[in-house]
Parts: C-alpha cells; structure tokens; sequence
C-alpha cells in the first residue's frame, strides 16, 4: 500500500512515482506531458501529484531545459507611470512561474536600448520584455537573439513579434457611448499630441461611435500638447467660439483637468452642464479633481500579465505572433454622472 510522505517533509517526484505506480522518470514525462506515455498513466501521475500537493522543484526544471528563471525587461519610460504597473502586472503572473524579472531603463534611447538587450542576454534571460512609454508601433529588433521577445505597449511592426498593448479605438467608442448613456448629445473631443497612435486611436474610435448614431462632435476636433495648459486653452476656445456642448472627451487626464478648470472659470458645473472624462485612469489626477474624474484605464497591468504569459508561452516552446489589444476599463466617477 503507497503512503504519502511524512509529515512536515514536501512531496518529492519519488512520492508521486511511488503513490501512481510508475517509475521516477514516467512521472516526470508524465509532469511534463512527454509523448509515449499512455493517457490513463498521465492521470494517474497527475492525480497523485494533486494529492500530494506536489510543487516541482523550478530550479531542477530550469538547470534541466538550460534556462535560468530568469527574464529581462527593457523599458524606455522615463516616469515608469506605464512601465510600473506593466512591471507589476508581469511579475504578478510570473511569481507562481517562480521566476525573477530585470528591469533597465533604456531612456527613449534606441542604441542604449539595444545595449541593455545585449547586456541581459549575457545575463543568460530566458526572454525579454520591450516595453515603450507610448503606443506608438516601433521598429523590430529582429529575431536572431536566439531568445524570444515580446513587446508591450508600443507594438512591433513586425507582424511575426508578438506584442501587447491596449485597444485605444474601443476606448474611444467607450468614452462616446458612455457620454451618450448619461444623456449627452452634443460632444466636444479635446485631442492630445496628432503624433502619437494614442490621440489618432481615440479619435477615431469616437468618431466611429458618433457616426452610427448620426451625430457630428460639437466644434472642431483641435489637437496640442498632452497637459494642462492646452486642456485649458482648447476649452476656452469652444467657449469663446459659441459652441454648444453638454459634454467632453479629453484625451489624456491633464487635458480633463485643464478643462474642468476652464469650465469652471466660466461658472459651469460639472456635470451638471458639462460632462466631462478623461483617458488612462491616472489616480493622481483623477482621484484629485473636482468632481472626482470619469476616465478610462488601459489596464496596464493586465497588459503586463499578459505579456508576460506570451513570453512563458514562446519560451516553452509555443510562440504567439502578432497584436493582442486588450480591452481598456471604464471608471465612472462624479464628472459624468447621468441628466436628471
């Protein structure tokens, strides 16, 4: 009769040889679903390692498939308002993969980017992740490195690299619907930098929302810097230009807050006569404001989760290739409240 271990004492693969009846190395092909070994021995060896509750020794598993449990992360955002909560989302699917991450800052610099790549792969990684500060897609770094690579936030080019980054053309529509479901007919759009995917994401995805509703943004669509100031500015113009409007969509949440200043300054109450939201759920700005900001997450941290597990994926053997959009999360807050 097969007995588990002794108390005290963590179950070793010999136990669940031992306890399913098979030898040491079929239960260790039958852990690591190895061809040649019949389904009904598979159950077995699994069964048995459930109910010993088995964890397998993750430093023998990488010494044996010469990897080191270990992966890079190169990221090119200065602030880390980004990369931070992709770090976390990484290192929260990777803690069970008992794997460790390292992080460098390659500034927004390409060559110094491509000097921390080279520098972790004499660190011996099992892969890497590239990680941008915007969504703009960016060159390849090609594919001879002779570890996989995944990119995150800033898509590759390349439709064979996998990467990961959020869907800003739904968020768009979300931030239009949204509006609409509070009873907002006539929508102004406040744009961030025209150069950045992220701005020209938004508006299309809006814009794409308004149509199928027959309606036209109220006022021009004007796009300027990524702050305040030009939240302020461009809200001001919709006032001074007569424009009618009962709502906004601001394309980051320094231009929410910059146009709930204005407003305000025109003795406006939000959202009472305007309705506003913001984009990328940033706490500082939203939990800070006057009303509490709407906005949109990009959820960055499932982006790094994510990312992460493609990354697991192609080291093991199963590479995904192209871009995963992952669906951005609206947080309502006091500046969108619904019309009474």
């Amino acid at each position: 009769m097969m007995t588990q271990p002794a108390t005290g004492r963590a179950a070793r693969l010999e136990d669940v040889a031992a306890l399913a009846g098979v030898s040491t190395a079929t239960a260790s092909k039958a852990l690591h679903n190895k061809p040649r070994i019949s389904e009904e021995t598979k159950q077995r060896v699994l069964d048995a390692a459930k109910q010993l509750n088995y964890s397998p020794n993750k430093l023998a598993q990488s010494l044996a498939r010469g990897t080191t449990g270990t992966i890079g992360l190169v990221t090119s955002d200065l602030q880390g308002r980004f990369s931070t909560p992709i770090l976390i989302g990484a290192e929260n699917e990777l803690r069970a993969q008992s794997t460790s991450v390292l992080l460098a800052n390659a500034r927004g610099d390409a060559a110094l980017e491509r000097q921390h790549v080279e520098k972790l792969l004499s660190l011996k990684v099992d892969g890497l992740l590239i990680v941008q500060c915007e969504t703009n897609p960016r060159p390849t770094l090609g594919h001879d490195w002779g570890v996989p690579l995944v990119y995150v936030y800033g898509p590759s080019t390349d439709p064979k690299d996998c990467s990961v980054t959020c869907d800003n053309v739904d968020a768009g529509r979300m931030a239009i619907n949204h509006l609409i479901s509070c009873g907002r007919r006539h929508i102004a759009i406040i744009g961030g930098d025209e150069t950045y995917t992220a701005a020209t994401d938004r508006t299309k995805g809006a814009l794409e929302a308004l149509s199928e509703l027959g309606i036209e943004p109220a006022g021009p669509i004007r796009y300027g810097k990524w702050d305040e100031g030009w939240g302020r500015a461009a809200t001001r113009l919709l006032l001074d230009q007569g424009v009618t409007f009962d709502a906004v969509v601001c394309q980051n949440d320094q231009l929410a807050r910059g146009c709930i200043d204005a407003l305000k300054q025109q003795g406006l109450r939000i959202p009472d006569d305007v309705a506003v939201i913001g984009h990328d759920n940033w706490s500082v700005l939203t939990s800070s404001s006057r009303p509490a900001l709407t906005s949109i997450d990009n959820e960055t941290e499932t982006i790094g989760r994510r990312a992460a597990r493609y990354l697991v994926d192609a080291i093991d053997g199963n590479p995904h290739h192209g871009v995963d959009y992952v669906p951005c999360h609206l947080i309502q807050r006091e500046s969108t409240l619904p019309l009474d």
